[in-house]
């Protein structure tokens, strides 16, 4: 049986999953997206992903400019892929996601945020495990925006970072 290739569009934002580490300076910075590397180590036989390199931020330093930009390229892009998936610091990465939900009220496809507590490049990282849920998260919700990571999927608006559990949850009603 074969399965439909998808489409999914990977827009990085910048944010801890994709901070690498600076050797003269000693500290962990956005310098430019690494999400090819993490792609590199996964095996996606029936999926077509194309990344687009929109910022390298971290997350507390975007602007409600940076925001209008990232819905107008998420809703370009899901227009042309299967699902979209945004790579996105964790610290505000509930502002975008409520934007996004209020910006974009019916998307046409799956929207799915996912960040990481801890860089890519460091031990115990949850990155690649975080992009790997998203990626399949993408290939199988239906459309919306949703949080994907740490194993759970959660659907905007109300969702919050908990930063005691070093996680999201859903916000209590």
């Amino acid at each position: 049986m074969l399965c439909d290739m998808r489409n999914i569009e990977v827009i990085t934002t910048g944010g801890t999953i994709e901070k690498t580490y600076d050797d003269f300076t000693g500290s962990l910075s956005n310098r430019g997206s690494i999400v090819r590397r993490m792609l590199a180590r996964l095996r996606l036989p029936d999926t077509q992903v194309r990344v687009m390199e929109l910022m390298s931020k971290d997350s507390l330093d975007l602007t409600d400019e940076d925001r209008e930009r990232i819905v107008r390229i998420v809703r370009a892009a899901s227009e042309m892929a299967d699902a979209v998936v945004l790579l996105h610091g964790t610290d505000t990465l509930q502002e975008t996601g409520e934007r996004l939900c209020a910006d974009i009220p019916e998307p046409i496809v799956p929207i799915v945020l996912t960040g990481a507590m801890r860089p890519f490049e460091m031990k115990r990282s949850d990155a690649l495990q975080n992009l790997t849920e998203a990626l399949f998260g993408a290939s199988t919700l239906s459309p919306g925006v949703y949080f994907v990571g740490h194993g759970k999927v959660l659907a905007f608006p109300g969702v919050v970072k908990d930063r005691a559990a070093g996680t999201f949850v859903l916000a209590e009603q």
